[in-house]
Protein backbone atom coordinates (compact mmCIF):
# COMPACT_ATOMS: atom_id res chain seq x y z
CA UNK A 1 0.00 0.00 0.00
CA UNK A 2 1.35 3.40 -0.94
CA UNK A 3 0.81 6.81 0.66
CA UNK A 4 -2.29 7.09 2.84
CA UNK A 5 -3.25 10.35 1.10
CA UNK A 6 -5.79 9.84 -1.66
CA UNK A 7 -4.94 11.43 -4.98
CA UNK A 8 -6.38 14.94 -5.35
CA UNK A 9 -7.70 14.21 -8.81
CA UNK A 10 -9.79 11.37 -7.36
CA UNK A 11 -11.28 13.79 -4.84
CA UNK A 12 -11.96 16.21 -7.70
CA UNK A 13 -13.69 13.44 -9.65
CA UNK A 14 -15.88 12.73 -6.62
CA UNK A 15 -16.75 16.43 -6.44
CA UNK A 16 -17.54 16.45 -10.16
CA UNK A 17 -19.86 13.50 -9.62
CA UNK A 18 -21.75 15.38 -6.91
CA UNK A 19 -21.98 18.59 -8.95
CA UNK A 20 -23.13 16.67 -12.02
CA UNK A 21 -26.05 15.12 -10.13
CA UNK A 22 -27.00 18.43 -8.52
CA UNK A 23 -26.94 20.25 -11.86
CA UNK A 24 -28.94 17.57 -13.67
CA UNK A 25 -31.58 17.44 -10.95
CA UNK A 26 -31.86 21.24 -10.97
CA UNK A 27 -32.48 21.36 -14.73
CA UNK A 28 -33.94 17.93 -15.60
CA UNK A 29 -36.92 17.80 -18.00
CA UNK A 30 -38.25 14.91 -15.90
CA UNK A 31 -39.91 14.75 -12.50
CA UNK A 32 -40.02 12.47 -9.48
CA UNK A 33 -39.67 8.73 -10.06
CA UNK A 34 -42.39 6.22 -9.14
CA UNK A 35 -40.15 4.53 -6.55
CA UNK A 36 -39.12 7.84 -5.02
CA UNK A 37 -42.76 8.57 -4.24
CA UNK A 38 -42.93 5.27 -2.36
CA UNK A 39 -39.80 5.85 -0.28
CA UNK A 40 -40.92 9.36 0.64
CA UNK A 41 -44.29 7.93 1.69
CA UNK A 42 -42.45 5.35 3.79
CA UNK A 43 -40.58 8.21 5.44
CA UNK A 44 -43.87 9.90 6.33
CA UNK A 45 -45.10 6.61 7.81
CA UNK A 46 -41.77 5.82 9.46
CA UNK A 47 -41.96 3.07 12.06
CA UNK A 48 -38.35 1.91 12.36
CA UNK A 49 -39.16 -1.40 14.04
CA UNK A 50 -42.24 -2.28 12.02
CA UNK A 51 -41.66 -1.83 8.29
CA UNK A 52 -41.97 -4.24 5.39
CA UNK A 53 -38.76 -2.87 3.84
CA UNK A 54 -35.42 -2.16 5.53
CA UNK A 55 -35.98 1.28 7.04
CA UNK A 56 -32.78 3.21 6.23
CA UNK A 57 -34.11 4.59 2.93
CA UNK A 58 -37.26 5.83 4.67
CA UNK A 59 -35.08 7.44 7.33
CA UNK A 60 -33.03 9.11 4.59
CA UNK A 61 -36.29 10.35 3.03
CA UNK A 62 -37.13 12.13 6.25
CA UNK A 63 -33.65 13.64 6.30
CA UNK A 64 -33.96 14.92 2.74
CA UNK A 65 -37.25 16.64 3.64
CA UNK A 66 -35.16 19.13 5.64
CA UNK A 67 -33.95 20.50 2.30
CA UNK A 68 -37.42 20.81 0.73
CA UNK A 69 -39.23 18.82 -1.91
CA UNK A 70 -37.34 19.77 -5.09
CA UNK A 71 -35.58 17.11 -7.14
CA UNK A 72 -32.26 18.40 -5.82
CA UNK A 73 -33.46 17.97 -2.24
CA UNK A 74 -35.04 14.57 -2.83
CA UNK A 75 -31.88 13.25 -4.47
CA UNK A 76 -29.23 14.87 -2.28
CA UNK A 77 -28.54 11.62 -0.41
CA UNK A 78 -27.94 9.48 -3.54
CA UNK A 79 -25.85 12.30 -5.06
CA UNK A 80 -23.56 12.39 -2.02
CA UNK A 81 -23.43 8.59 -1.94
CA UNK A 82 -22.51 8.44 -5.61
CA UNK A 83 -19.63 10.84 -5.01
CA UNK A 84 -18.43 8.71 -2.10
CA UNK A 85 -18.52 5.63 -4.33
CA UNK A 86 -16.19 7.29 -6.84
CA UNK A 87 -13.79 8.23 -4.04
CA UNK A 88 -13.88 4.70 -2.62
CA UNK A 89 -12.91 3.19 -5.98
CA UNK A 90 -9.79 5.34 -5.90
CA UNK A 91 -9.14 4.43 -2.26
CA UNK A 92 -9.35 0.72 -3.07
CA UNK A 93 -6.91 1.11 -5.95
CA UNK A 94 -4.56 2.84 -3.54
CA UNK A 95 -4.96 0.04 -0.99
CA UNK A 96 -4.05 -2.50 -3.67
CA UNK A 97 -0.82 -0.60 -4.24
CA UNK A 98 -1.91 1.54 -7.17
CA UNK A 99 -0.44 4.97 -7.75
CA UNK A 100 -2.14 8.09 -8.99
CA UNK A 101 -2.85 6.67 -12.45
CA UNK A 102 -4.52 3.54 -11.07
CA UNK A 103 -6.59 5.53 -8.57
CA UNK A 104 -7.81 7.87 -11.29
CA UNK A 105 -8.60 5.04 -13.68
CA UNK A 106 -10.68 3.23 -11.03
CA UNK A 107 -12.54 6.43 -10.10
CA UNK A 108 -13.30 7.26 -13.73
CA UNK A 109 -14.49 3.67 -14.27
CA UNK A 110 -17.23 4.28 -11.69
CA UNK A 111 -17.99 7.87 -12.70
CA UNK A 112 -18.34 7.06 -16.41
CA UNK A 113 -20.60 4.03 -15.95
CA UNK A 114 -24.33 4.49 -16.70
CA UNK A 115 -24.96 1.80 -14.08
CA UNK A 116 -23.56 3.95 -11.26
CA UNK A 117 -24.74 7.26 -12.70
CA UNK A 118 -28.34 6.03 -12.87
CA UNK A 119 -28.20 4.65 -9.32
CA UNK A 120 -26.76 7.93 -8.02
CA UNK A 121 -29.47 9.98 -9.70
CA UNK A 122 -32.45 8.22 -8.12
CA UNK A 123 -33.58 8.18 -4.52
CA UNK A 124 -33.59 4.40 -4.14
CA UNK A 125 -31.67 1.94 -1.94
CA UNK A 126 -29.51 0.83 -4.89
CA UNK A 127 -26.70 3.38 -4.60
CA UNK A 128 -26.55 3.01 -0.80
CA UNK A 129 -26.31 -0.75 -1.28
CA UNK A 130 -23.44 -0.25 -3.73
CA UNK A 131 -21.59 1.92 -1.22
CA UNK A 132 -21.99 -0.53 1.70
CA UNK A 133 -20.67 -3.40 -0.41
CA UNK A 134 -17.71 -1.30 -1.53
CA UNK A 135 -16.91 -0.21 2.02
CA UNK A 136 -17.26 -3.85 3.09
CA UNK A 137 -14.74 -4.98 0.49
CA UNK A 138 -12.43 -2.21 1.64
CA UNK A 139 -12.69 -3.44 5.23
CA UNK A 140 -12.05 -7.02 4.09
CA UNK A 141 -8.99 -5.89 2.10
CA UNK A 142 -7.70 -4.03 5.15
CA UNK A 143 -8.09 -7.22 7.17
CA UNK A 144 -5.95 -9.04 4.64
CA UNK A 145 -3.41 -6.21 4.63
CA UNK A 146 -3.27 -6.23 8.43
CA UNK A 147 -2.65 -9.98 8.41
CA UNK A 148 0.69 -9.47 6.66
CA UNK A 149 2.39 -12.63 5.45
CA UNK A 150 -0.20 -15.44 5.17
CA UNK A 151 2.33 -17.85 6.65
CA UNK A 152 2.94 -15.62 9.67
CA UNK A 153 1.53 -17.22 12.81
CA UNK A 154 2.42 -14.69 15.47
CA UNK A 155 0.46 -11.49 15.70
CA UNK A 156 1.81 -8.30 17.26
CA UNK A 157 -0.35 -6.13 19.48
CA UNK A 158 -0.49 -3.40 16.84
CA UNK A 159 -1.57 -5.83 14.11
CA UNK A 160 -4.10 -7.39 16.45
CA UNK A 161 -5.66 -4.01 17.26
CA UNK A 162 -5.79 -3.14 13.58
CA UNK A 163 -7.53 -6.37 12.70
CA UNK A 164 -10.05 -6.05 15.54
CA UNK A 165 -10.89 -2.54 14.38
CA UNK A 166 -11.55 -3.72 10.82
CA UNK A 167 -13.64 -6.68 11.98
CA UNK A 168 -15.84 -4.28 13.93
CA UNK A 169 -15.96 -1.94 10.93
CA UNK A 170 -17.03 -4.83 8.71
CA UNK A 171 -19.77 -5.67 11.20
CA UNK A 172 -21.12 -2.11 11.26
CA UNK A 173 -21.06 -1.92 7.45
CA UNK A 174 -22.93 -5.21 7.25
CA UNK A 175 -25.54 -3.82 9.63
CA UNK A 176 -25.98 -0.70 7.52
CA UNK A 177 -26.37 -2.95 4.49
CA UNK A 178 -29.05 -4.93 6.32
CA UNK A 179 -30.83 -1.66 7.10
CA UNK A 180 -30.78 -0.85 3.37
CA UNK A 181 -31.47 -3.99 1.32
CA UNK A 182 -31.77 -7.67 2.08
CA UNK A 183 -29.48 -8.31 -0.88
CA UNK A 184 -26.63 -7.71 1.57
CA UNK A 185 -27.05 -11.44 2.18
CA UNK A 186 -25.18 -12.04 -1.10
CA UNK A 187 -22.30 -9.92 0.19
CA UNK A 188 -22.34 -11.88 3.45
CA UNK A 189 -22.22 -15.16 1.50
CA UNK A 190 -19.17 -13.85 -0.35
CA UNK A 191 -17.40 -12.92 2.88
CA UNK A 192 -18.18 -16.34 4.36
CA UNK A 193 -16.77 -18.06 1.28
CA UNK A 194 -13.68 -15.85 1.52
CA UNK A 195 -13.14 -16.84 5.16
CA UNK A 196 -13.48 -20.54 4.40
CA UNK A 197 -11.34 -20.58 1.26
CA UNK A 198 -8.48 -18.23 2.17
CA UNK A 199 -5.87 -17.95 4.93
CA UNK A 200 -8.34 -15.73 6.80
CA UNK A 201 -10.07 -18.94 7.92
CA UNK A 202 -7.70 -18.90 10.91
CA UNK A 203 -9.71 -15.93 12.12
CA UNK A 204 -12.72 -18.21 12.64
CA UNK A 205 -10.94 -19.55 15.72
CA UNK A 206 -10.87 -16.06 17.23
CA UNK A 207 -13.86 -14.13 18.61
CA UNK A 208 -13.73 -11.32 16.06
CA UNK A 209 -15.64 -12.71 13.07
CA UNK A 210 -18.38 -13.68 15.47
CA UNK A 211 -18.33 -10.24 17.09
CA UNK A 212 -18.62 -8.75 13.59
CA UNK A 213 -21.61 -11.01 12.85
CA UNK A 214 -23.29 -10.01 16.12
CA UNK A 215 -22.63 -6.34 15.33
CA UNK A 216 -24.27 -6.73 11.92
CA UNK A 217 -27.36 -8.30 13.48
CA UNK A 218 -27.61 -5.65 16.18
CA UNK A 219 -27.18 -2.68 13.83
CA UNK A 220 -29.52 -4.23 11.25
CA UNK A 221 -32.04 -5.54 13.79
CA UNK A 222 -34.87 -3.12 12.82
CA UNK A 223 -35.05 -4.81 9.42
CA UNK A 224 -35.36 -8.26 10.97
CA UNK A 225 -37.75 -7.22 13.73
CA UNK A 226 -40.01 -5.57 11.15
CA UNK A 227 -40.15 -8.78 9.13
CA UNK A 228 -41.05 -10.86 12.17
CA UNK A 229 -43.68 -8.35 13.30
CA UNK A 230 -45.36 -8.23 9.88
CA UNK A 231 -45.15 -11.93 9.03
CA UNK A 232 -42.09 -11.86 6.72
CA UNK A 233 -43.50 -9.77 3.86
CA UNK A 234 -40.12 -9.99 2.12
CA UNK A 235 -40.98 -13.57 1.15
CA UNK A 236 -44.11 -12.42 -0.64
CA UNK A 237 -42.16 -9.62 -2.31
CA UNK A 238 -39.58 -12.12 -3.54
CA UNK A 239 -42.27 -14.44 -4.91
CA UNK A 240 -43.96 -11.54 -6.69
CA UNK A 241 -40.63 -10.36 -8.12
CA UNK A 242 -39.75 -13.85 -9.31
CA UNK A 243 -43.11 -14.40 -11.01
CA UNK A 244 -43.35 -10.96 -12.62
CA UNK A 245 -39.75 -10.14 -13.54
CA UNK A 246 -37.01 -12.64 -12.65
CA UNK A 247 -38.58 -15.52 -14.56
CA UNK A 248 -37.58 -13.72 -17.77
CA UNK A 249 -33.93 -13.34 -16.73
CA UNK A 250 -31.74 -15.96 -18.44
CA UNK A 251 -28.13 -16.87 -17.80
CA UNK A 252 -27.19 -15.38 -21.15
CA UNK A 253 -29.18 -12.24 -20.39
CA UNK A 254 -27.44 -11.81 -17.05
CA UNK A 255 -23.99 -12.18 -18.63
CA UNK A 256 -24.80 -9.91 -21.57
CA UNK A 257 -26.13 -7.36 -19.11
CA UNK A 258 -22.66 -7.08 -17.59
CA UNK A 259 -21.41 -5.76 -20.94
CA UNK A 260 -23.44 -2.59 -20.34
CA UNK A 261 -20.51 -1.56 -18.15
CA UNK A 262 -18.71 -1.00 -21.46
CA UNK A 263 -14.91 -1.27 -21.83
CA UNK A 264 -14.60 -1.09 -18.05
CA UNK A 265 -15.90 -4.66 -17.84
CA UNK A 266 -12.55 -5.84 -19.24
CA UNK A 267 -10.76 -3.90 -16.53
CA UNK A 268 -13.04 -5.50 -13.94
CA UNK A 269 -12.40 -8.99 -15.32
CA UNK A 270 -8.69 -8.28 -15.16
CA UNK A 271 -9.16 -7.22 -11.56
CA UNK A 272 -10.95 -10.47 -10.75
CA UNK A 273 -8.13 -12.51 -12.28
CA UNK A 274 -5.49 -10.43 -10.49
CA UNK A 275 -7.22 -10.97 -7.14
CA UNK A 276 -7.77 -14.70 -7.57
CA UNK A 277 -4.55 -15.79 -9.28
CA UNK A 278 -2.53 -12.78 -10.39
CA UNK A 279 -0.41 -10.00 -8.96
CA UNK A 280 -2.96 -9.23 -6.25
CA UNK A 281 -3.48 -12.82 -5.10
CA UNK A 282 -2.46 -11.71 -1.62
CA UNK A 283 -6.03 -10.32 -1.61
CA UNK A 284 -7.56 -13.55 -2.89
CA UNK A 285 -10.14 -13.35 -0.10
CA UNK A 286 -11.53 -10.19 -1.73
CA UNK A 287 -11.65 -11.92 -5.11
CA UNK A 288 -13.58 -14.84 -3.64
CA UNK A 289 -15.94 -12.42 -1.88
CA UNK A 290 -16.78 -10.77 -5.23
CA UNK A 291 -16.98 -13.93 -7.33
CA UNK A 292 -19.36 -15.74 -4.95
CA UNK A 293 -22.28 -13.25 -5.17
CA UNK A 294 -21.98 -13.09 -8.95
CA UNK A 295 -22.21 -16.89 -9.21
CA UNK A 296 -25.17 -16.96 -6.83
CA UNK A 297 -26.99 -14.28 -8.81
CA UNK A 298 -26.25 -16.18 -12.01
CA UNK A 299 -27.75 -19.38 -10.61
CA UNK A 300 -30.74 -17.61 -9.06
CA UNK A 301 -31.52 -15.58 -12.21
CA UNK A 302 -30.91 -12.19 -10.64
CA UNK A 303 -31.15 -9.06 -12.74
CA UNK A 304 -27.92 -7.96 -14.38
CA UNK A 305 -27.62 -4.79 -12.30
CA UNK A 306 -27.76 -6.79 -9.05
CA UNK A 307 -24.06 -7.55 -9.64
CA UNK A 308 -23.26 -3.84 -9.73
CA UNK A 309 -21.86 -3.56 -6.17
CA UNK A 310 -18.89 -5.82 -6.97
CA UNK A 311 -17.55 -3.57 -9.72
CA UNK A 312 -15.93 -0.68 -7.82
CA UNK A 313 -13.51 -3.05 -6.08
CA UNK A 314 -12.89 -5.04 -9.27
CA UNK A 315 -12.21 -1.86 -11.25
CA UNK A 316 -9.79 -0.79 -8.52
CA UNK A 317 -7.99 -4.14 -8.61
CA UNK A 318 -7.86 -4.09 -12.40
CA UNK A 319 -6.42 -0.58 -12.45
CA UNK A 320 -3.78 -1.47 -9.86
CA UNK A 321 -2.84 -4.68 -11.71
CA UNK A 322 -2.63 -2.84 -15.02
CA UNK A 323 -0.19 -0.42 -13.45
CA UNK A 324 2.13 -3.33 -12.70
CA UNK A 325 1.70 -3.66 -8.95
CA UNK A 326 3.75 -6.49 -7.56
CA UNK A 327 6.25 -6.53 -10.46
CA UNK A 328 9.17 -5.99 -8.15
CA UNK A 329 10.35 -2.73 -9.70
CA UNK A 330 9.74 0.97 -9.22
CA UNK A 331 7.53 2.91 -11.54
CA UNK A 332 5.35 1.76 -14.38
CA UNK A 333 6.71 0.63 -17.72
CA UNK A 334 5.91 2.80 -20.78
CA UNK A 335 3.75 0.12 -22.37
CA UNK A 336 1.68 -0.24 -19.20
CA UNK A 337 1.20 3.51 -19.05
CA UNK A 338 0.14 3.40 -22.66
CA UNK A 339 -2.37 0.63 -22.07
CA UNK A 340 -3.72 2.46 -19.02
CA UNK A 341 -4.20 5.63 -21.06
CA UNK A 342 -5.98 3.70 -23.81
CA UNK A 343 -8.25 2.08 -21.20
CA UNK A 344 -8.96 5.48 -19.68
CA UNK A 345 -9.77 6.98 -23.09
CA UNK A 346 -12.12 4.11 -24.00
CA UNK A 347 -13.94 4.28 -20.66
CA UNK A 348 -14.36 8.07 -20.93
CA UNK A 349 -15.59 7.79 -24.54
CA UNK A 350 -18.11 5.13 -23.56
CA UNK A 351 -19.22 7.25 -20.61
CA UNK A 352 -19.84 10.27 -22.84
CA UNK A 353 -21.71 8.19 -25.44
CA UNK A 354 -23.96 6.59 -22.84
CA UNK A 355 -24.38 9.63 -20.59
CA UNK A 356 -28.07 10.13 -21.56
CA UNK A 357 -28.76 6.56 -20.38
CA UNK A 358 -27.14 7.27 -17.02
CA UNK A 359 -28.72 10.61 -16.20
CA UNK A 360 -31.87 12.25 -17.62
CA UNK A 361 -30.38 15.11 -19.60
CA UNK A 362 -32.41 14.74 -22.83
CA UNK A 363 -36.15 15.50 -22.97
CA UNK A 364 -38.42 12.56 -23.87
CA UNK A 365 -38.60 13.04 -27.63
CA UNK A 366 -34.84 13.57 -27.98
CA UNK A 367 -34.13 10.68 -25.61
CA UNK A 368 -36.37 8.37 -27.63
CA UNK A 369 -34.49 9.24 -30.80
CA UNK A 370 -31.14 8.80 -29.05
CA UNK A 371 -32.18 5.44 -27.62
CA UNK A 372 -33.33 4.24 -31.04
CA UNK A 373 -30.06 5.28 -32.63
CA UNK A 374 -27.54 4.38 -29.91
CA UNK A 375 -29.00 2.13 -27.28
CA UNK A 376 -29.36 -1.64 -27.03
CA UNK A 377 -32.87 -3.09 -26.95
CA UNK A 378 -32.43 -4.01 -23.28
CA UNK A 379 -32.07 -0.32 -22.38
CA UNK A 380 -35.71 0.36 -23.33
CA UNK A 381 -37.22 -2.96 -22.19
CA UNK A 382 -39.49 -2.70 -19.16
CA UNK A 383 -39.46 -5.00 -16.14
CA UNK A 384 -42.46 -6.78 -17.65
CA UNK A 385 -40.60 -7.45 -20.90
CA UNK A 386 -42.27 -4.78 -23.05
CA UNK A 387 -40.15 -2.67 -25.38
CA UNK A 388 -40.93 1.04 -25.38
CA UNK A 389 -39.31 4.22 -26.63
CA UNK A 390 -37.84 5.46 -23.34
CA UNK A 391 -35.91 3.63 -20.62
CA UNK A 392 -38.44 2.62 -17.99
CA UNK A 393 -36.86 4.75 -15.27
CA UNK A 394 -37.37 7.83 -17.44
CA UNK A 395 -40.95 6.91 -18.32
CA UNK A 396 -41.60 6.43 -14.60
CA UNK A 397 -40.70 10.09 -14.00
CA UNK A 398 -43.50 11.44 -16.18
CA UNK A 399 -47.26 12.00 -15.94
CA UNK A 400 -47.76 12.11 -12.16
CA UNK A 401 -48.74 15.79 -11.76
CA UNK A 402 -51.50 15.37 -14.35
CA UNK A 403 -52.93 12.41 -12.42
CA UNK A 404 -52.97 14.42 -9.23
CA UNK A 405 -54.63 17.38 -10.95
CA UNK A 406 -57.46 15.14 -12.20
CA UNK A 407 -58.12 13.81 -8.69
CA UNK A 408 -57.97 17.31 -7.18
CA UNK A 409 -60.64 18.53 -9.61
CA UNK A 410 -62.95 15.65 -8.72
CA UNK A 411 -62.36 16.05 -4.99
CA UNK A 412 -62.97 19.80 -4.98
CA UNK A 413 -66.20 19.34 -6.95
CA UNK A 414 -67.70 17.19 -4.16
CA UNK A 415 -70.26 18.80 -1.85
CA UNK A 416 -68.65 19.78 1.48
CA UNK A 417 -70.35 16.98 3.43
CA UNK A 418 -69.13 14.33 0.97
CA UNK A 419 -65.66 15.86 0.85
CA UNK A 420 -65.40 15.50 4.64
CA UNK A 421 -66.03 11.74 4.37
CA UNK A 422 -64.27 10.98 1.08
CA UNK A 423 -61.35 8.61 0.82
CA UNK A 424 -58.73 8.87 -1.93
CA UNK A 425 -57.44 5.51 -3.17
CA UNK A 426 -54.97 4.49 -5.89
CA UNK A 427 -54.24 1.40 -7.93
CA UNK A 428 -50.46 1.18 -7.44
CA UNK A 429 -47.82 2.69 -5.19
CA UNK A 430 -46.64 5.15 -7.85
CA UNK A 431 -50.11 6.64 -8.20
CA UNK A 432 -50.65 6.60 -4.44
CA UNK A 433 -47.27 8.18 -3.73
CA UNK A 434 -47.77 10.88 -6.35
CA UNK A 435 -51.17 11.77 -4.88
CA UNK A 436 -49.63 12.04 -1.42
CA UNK A 437 -46.66 14.07 -2.66
CA UNK A 438 -48.48 16.55 -4.89
CA UNK A 439 -51.92 16.30 -3.33
CA UNK A 440 -51.08 17.24 0.26
CA UNK A 441 -50.41 20.85 -0.72
CA UNK A 442 -53.66 20.83 -2.74
CA UNK A 443 -55.78 19.76 0.19
CA UNK A 444 -56.19 16.03 -0.57
CA UNK A 445 -56.43 13.64 2.41
CA UNK A 446 -53.81 10.86 2.70
CA UNK A 447 -54.10 8.22 -0.01
CA UNK A 448 -54.82 4.57 0.71
CA UNK A 449 -53.90 1.60 -1.47
CA UNK A 450 -53.53 -2.15 -1.29
CA UNK A 451 -50.28 -1.95 -3.28
CA UNK A 452 -46.92 -2.69 -1.68
CA UNK A 453 -46.03 -0.85 1.48
CA UNK A 454 -49.28 1.12 1.33
CA UNK A 455 -51.07 -1.99 2.56
CA UNK A 456 -49.18 -1.66 5.85
CA UNK A 457 -49.98 2.04 6.17
CA UNK A 458 -53.60 1.04 6.80
CA UNK A 459 -57.00 2.38 5.63
CA UNK A 460 -57.06 5.59 7.67
CA UNK A 461 -60.04 6.92 9.62
CA UNK A 462 -62.30 8.45 6.95
CA UNK A 463 -65.64 6.83 6.14
CA UNK A 464 -65.01 6.41 2.43
CA UNK A 465 -68.42 7.62 1.28
CA UNK A 466 -67.62 8.27 -1.49
CA UNK A 467 -64.29 6.69 -2.44
CA UNK A 468 -62.35 8.42 -5.22
CA UNK A 469 -60.06 5.94 -6.97
CA UNK A 470 -57.20 6.72 -9.34
CA UNK A 471 -56.47 3.60 -11.37
CA UNK A 472 -56.20 2.07 -14.80
CA UNK A 473 -59.50 1.84 -16.66
CA UNK A 474 -59.32 -1.96 -16.41
CA UNK A 475 -59.77 -1.72 -12.62
CA UNK A 476 -63.52 -1.14 -13.11
CA UNK A 477 -64.32 -4.85 -12.86
CA UNK A 478 -62.45 -5.28 -9.57
CA UNK A 479 -64.02 -2.15 -8.11
CA UNK A 480 -67.45 -3.39 -9.16
CA UNK A 481 -67.04 -6.34 -6.80
CA UNK A 482 -66.36 -4.00 -3.88
CA UNK A 483 -68.85 -1.17 -4.45
CA UNK A 484 -72.51 -0.97 -5.41
CA UNK A 485 -71.91 1.83 -7.89
CA UNK A 486 -68.74 2.60 -9.86
CA UNK A 487 -68.47 5.26 -12.51
CA UNK A 488 -65.71 7.14 -14.29
CA UNK A 489 -65.82 10.83 -13.43
CA UNK A 490 -62.58 12.07 -15.02
CA UNK A 491 -59.87 10.95 -17.41
CA UNK A 492 -56.20 11.78 -17.03
CA UNK A 493 -54.80 13.67 -20.00
CA UNK A 494 -51.07 13.82 -19.33
CA UNK A 495 -49.19 15.80 -21.98
CA UNK A 496 -46.45 13.13 -21.89
CA UNK A 497 -48.96 10.28 -22.32
CA UNK A 498 -47.14 8.77 -25.31
CA UNK A 499 -43.95 8.33 -23.26
CA UNK A 500 -45.50 6.67 -20.19
CA UNK A 501 -45.29 3.00 -19.34
CA UNK A 502 -48.35 1.17 -20.73
CA UNK A 503 -50.13 0.80 -17.37
CA UNK A 504 -50.15 4.59 -16.86
CA UNK A 505 -51.44 5.59 -20.32
CA UNK A 506 -55.12 4.91 -19.68
CA UNK A 507 -55.62 6.08 -16.11
CA UNK A 508 -59.00 7.43 -15.01
CA UNK A 509 -60.67 8.67 -11.83
CA UNK A 510 -63.53 6.55 -10.49
CA UNK A 511 -66.22 7.55 -8.04
CA UNK A 512 -67.25 4.53 -5.99
CA UNK A 513 -70.31 4.40 -3.70
CA UNK A 514 -71.50 1.61 -1.43
CA UNK A 515 -75.08 2.84 -1.13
Amino acid sequence: MRSERLDRVVLMLAAVTLLLHLLVNATSPYGVHRDEFLYMAMGRHLRVWRMDFPPLTAMAAQLSRLFGDSLVAIRIVPALTSAALVAMAGALAQLFGGGRGAQRLAAVGVLASPLFLRAGNLFQPVVLDQLWWTLGYYALARLVFAAGDPEQVEETDAVGRDRRRWWLTLGVIGGLGLLTKFSIAFFAAGVLAALLLSPLRRSLFTPWPWVATATTLVVGSPSLVGQVALGWPVLGQMRALESSQLQRVTTAGFLVGQLLLGPAVLLALGGMVALLAGRLRRYRAVGIATLTPVLLLLVLHGKAYYAGPVYPVLLAAGAAALEGVGMGHRGTSPWRRGVSLVALALIVAYGIATLPFGIPVLPPAAMARYAAAMGPRSAVTTNSGEVQELPQDYADMLGWPAQTEAVVRVYRALPPDERARAVIAAGNYGEAGALDFYGARRGLPPTISTAGSYWFFGPGALAGEPTIVLANREAAADLGRLFRQVRIVAEVRAPERAWLVPEERDVVVFRCDSA
